[in-house]
């Protein structure tokens, strides 16, 4: 049977159990309709691939999305899925549709019992979680979306100041799967004291090993909240490099690795005045993140390969250069150590914002503008993200210079 047939097997399920179920909100969902302009950056490995060879790297693609999303639930039961068109501008539509979450829980009292698909997010940073050790899920996104959740046994135990959440993450999942698909047992301790809530962290994966965090949020005042988060990891999944002695590798010469002995650390807070003037400040270290010394060779690389130029096939550099392009996406942070600020306001029904991620190891720059209006049914939000820095900085090397978007969401 064709994925799409499980899905709609899901849904119908799902919707089954919520129609049945007490109360006027057991279905709900919403139609989103979303476009996405990016403009192509000129620098970077990517381009000078395309460059020596045009269409060597799929670059990003302008294009319009609708998706529909539906929530149900009732006897224990609670799904969501996704429907989703996309139409790449100049290309097919492309249909897509996936469950978020379908899973079934148990109320005994003190414990809360589930069983299947769920989205479990942990720890309490804004623009990165070190802690978020079952969902790990992207953040700083341009348009907010449902989280993917995973598959998983919780047992959660409440009482009025304390919970504990015990996870079996991906229990089917093969023992050498990585990222978020790998198998493995997490814990989180809650405890509030008076404004101050606590939290602790433990992982075991099958592949990664152990892992330990702490967290803590605190509300000073009306106007001020502080947060924290910290984490120690035995070791974490990343790529490594190795192409020999050759400048020109005859494959991809970035494999699958592993780092040891990672921290993670972030310091933030939050300021609010009486007309909701919000201002949002963090730092963040980030070890798992490509070490300064590697991003060193991976400019000096760069530089290799675009004299080659003239002496080498064409064919053969823009593929070397385009395997540069890997470093890109191989972990959630370019740089190990960030700055991040964003100041929003909350009139009425309009929330303007405007945020920017910097890296002070080469001063590099995000800047993220967005203005959102929220009706009682319908949400209109656009904005626009861009990249740059000096020349040398590793945003300034990324496929997209700026991405502007637009988006319609209608809740039901």
């Amino acid at each position: 049977m064709k994925p799409l047939h499980w899905y709609a097997i899901a849904l119908a399920c799902t919707c089954s159990c919520g129609a049945q179920a007490e109360g006027s909100d057991s279905i709900s969902g919403q139609v989103k309709f979303q476009f996405d302009s990016y403009h192509r950056n000129a620098d970077g490995p990517l381009a000078a691939s395309n460059a020596l060879q045009a269409g060597t790297v799929a670059g990003p693609i302008n294009g319009t999305k609708l998706e529909t999303e539906l929530h149900a639930s009732g006897h224990g039961l609670t799904g969501i899925v996704t429907l989703q068109q996309q139409h790449p501008h100049g290309n097919a539509t492309d249909s897509n549709a996936w469950v978020n979450e379908l899973y079934a829980s148990h109320d005994g009292g003190a414990w809360q019992l589930s069983l299947g698909k769920k989205i479990v997010a942990w720890d309490v940073g804004y623009g990165f979680r070190p802690n978020d050790m079952v969902q790990q899920e992207e953040r700083r996104a341009l348009v907010s979306s449902t989280a993917l959740g995973r598959p998983m046994l919780l047992a959660e135990h409440f009482n009025a100041d304390t919970a504990w959440s015990f996870v079996w993450v991906n229990p089917t999942a093969s023992t050498q799967a990585i990222g978020a698909q790998e198998p493995a047992l997490a814990a989180r301790l809650y405890q509030r004291q008076g404004s101050v809530d606590w939290y602790g962290f433990a992982r075991a994966g099958t592949r990664t090993g152990a892992s330990v965090g702490s967290a803590l949020a605190w509300v000073a005042n009306d106007s001020l909240e502080l947060h924290s988060s910290l984490r120690f990891l035995k070791r974490v999944d990343t790529k490594t490099f190795n192409s020999g002695n050759a400048v020109l590798a005859t494959s991809n010469p970035w494999q699958p690795g592993s780092q040891e002995n990672v921290s993670q650390l972030l310091i933030g807070g939050t300021w609010t005045n009486e007309s909701q003037l919000s201002l949002l400040a963090e730092a963040w270290w980030d070890g798992s993140a490509p070490p300064d010394s590697q991003w060193l060779d991976w400019a000096q690389r760069n530089r290799q390969l675009a004299a080659l130029t003239p002496l080498a096939p064409a064919a053969a550099v823009a593929g070397n250069l385009a395997w540069q392009a890997e470093s890109l996406g191989m972990a959630n942070n370019l740089r190990s150590r960030n700055l991040f600020m964003r100041l929003s306001w909350q009139h009425d029904a309009w929330q303007p914002a405007l945020d920017v991620l910097y890296t002070p190891a080469d001063q590099g720059r995000a800047v993220t503008a967005s203005l959102t209006w929220q009706g009682d049914r319908l949400q209109v939000q656009g904005g626009l993200r861009v990249y740059g820095g000096p020349i040398g900085a590793v945003m300034a090397q990324l496929p997209s210079q700026s991405v502007a978007y637009a988006g319609l969401t209608w809740s039901f």
